[in-house]
């Protein structure tokens, strides 16, 4: 799942303004990272972007150039000479409330009014998830820091995108942990021994998101 097709699917989707609020904040602090992918959103955006030329339906209406310019600052707008577009959101990373899991483990939620959950994971140093996978995608875009797990190791400015056929278990790296972005469409399905009450825990927490 976590190849090149699924990742400029997701890039394409953005481009073409069809992805959720989630996915949109997921996808844009994405491209400030990764060059590469900032790149293809470019061509895509012209590709999509000619298209519109050789719609031949589409109804024509007389508006002046003032109708497309507005003087107030979108809320929503990101300056690539910025801070990325999720510190935009939630302010700068090392100050926000972190809600500790589990030792060594911290999750920060994002209030976005979405189906998809999106939150921060603050990993330390050697700390890892347990065995898992997801009954929906998951997503993770690593943020600071790197992580690896069974399928390679995954560097600032990388993304992993999972489904129910992949079981990982992801390791911060021991120099200084990581810190993504993520988001679960679907609750986590636990494996191994403690597999049975963690996914209990999981049940139980789904009733006070």
């Amino acid at each position: 799942m976590n190849g090149t097709l699924v990742k400029n699917r997701l890039i394409f989707d953005f481009a073409s303004g069809s992805l959720g609020p989630a996915k949109s904040i997921f996808a844009s602090t994405y491209l400030y990272l990764n060059s590469k992918a900032k790149s293809l959103n470019n061509t895509f955006e012209g590709i999509l972007g000619d298209q519109l030329f050789s719609n031949e339906n589409s109804e024509i209406k007389k508006i002046k150039y003032s109708d497309c310019i507005s003087n107030k600052p979108s809320k929503n707008s990101f300056n690539s000479n910025e801070s990325s577009p999720i510190t935009k959101i939630v302010g700068p990373l090392n100050e926000l409330d972190w809600k500790q899991i589990y030792r060594g483990f911290k999750e920060f939620s994002l209030k976005i009014e979405d189906e998809d959950e999106i939150k921060l994971i603050k990993m330390d140093p050697g700390i890892s998830v347990p065995i898992h996978s997801h009954a929906g995608k998951e997503y993770i875009l690593v943020l600071d820091g790197s992580f690896c797990d069974e399928y390679g190791k995954y560097n600032k400015g990388d993304i992993q995108i999972n489904d129910q056929k992949i079981k990982h278990t992801p390791i911060a790296c021991e120099n200084e942990g990581c810190i993504c972005l993520s988001i679960t469409e679907k609750d986590a399905i636990f494996y191994g021994r403690y597999g049975s009450f963690l996914n209990l825990f999981t049940f139980i927490r789904s009733f006070f998101k």
